[in-house]
């Protein structure tokens, strides 16, 4: 089957997502965000770099980080999502580090626990579809791109290889197959 007729069994408001987080990430933004409070991320499986698993963008409101993720051809199943430390991918995603934790606290759920009580990366889990295809969105109130306490520009994405279970010290979340460097616009 060729990569077109494989492409056309996904739903077309993902698939139409995913192309434009591309031309996005691949600097097509719009002059609007243009004032450096946009990033960009894609995340490239860390068996194959050439092949890509999701596009992020990321963009300071006034509520917060607003992330939004789009999966495409990732490992089907639920799998823990966050932000880590370091800003590489090589070594399978290994020299990213360990989860963004500059606040030194205890592994949760950042969303619902916030950052007395969860890693500033703690971003829970996503669950892959059959197809390979997800969605992730998020609002983080506190974090932020570049300023303020908790910044994750140049910091990593990392999709795991099981769900996070939320236990300590990292959550059991497993390998890394997926990773992505946030890149500010």
């Amino acid at each position: 089957m060729s990569a077109l007729m494989s492409a056309l069994k996904y739903p077309l408001r993902l698939i139409l997502s995913f192309i434009a987080a591309m031309a996005l990430a691949l600097g097509a933004a719009p002059a609007a965000w243009a004032a450096g409070n946009t990033a960009q991320a894609v995340l490239y499986s860390t068996a194959d770099e050439n092949l890509a698993l999701g596009v992020a963008h990321l963009e300071e409101t006034a509520e917060g980080l607003d992330i939004q993720v789009s999966f495409l051809g990732a490992p089907t199943g639920t799998h823990g999502f966050h932000i880590h430390a370091g800003d590489s991918c090589a070594e399978a995603g290994n020299a990213a580090g360990g989860h963004y934790n500059p606040d030194e606290v205890e592994h949760g759920y950042l969303i619902e626990d916030g950052f007395a009580a969860a890693h500033a990366g703690d971003l829970g889990n996503v669950v892959i579809g059959e197809d390979g295809t997800a969605l992730y969105t998020a609002l983080v109130p506190g974090l932020a791109l570049t300023k303020g306490d908790h910044p994750v520009a140049d910091h990593a994405f990392i999709l795991h290889a099981n769900p996070d279970d939320f236990s300590q010290p990292v959550g059991n979340a497993g390998s890394r197959v997926g990773c992505g460097i946030i890149a500010q616009d």
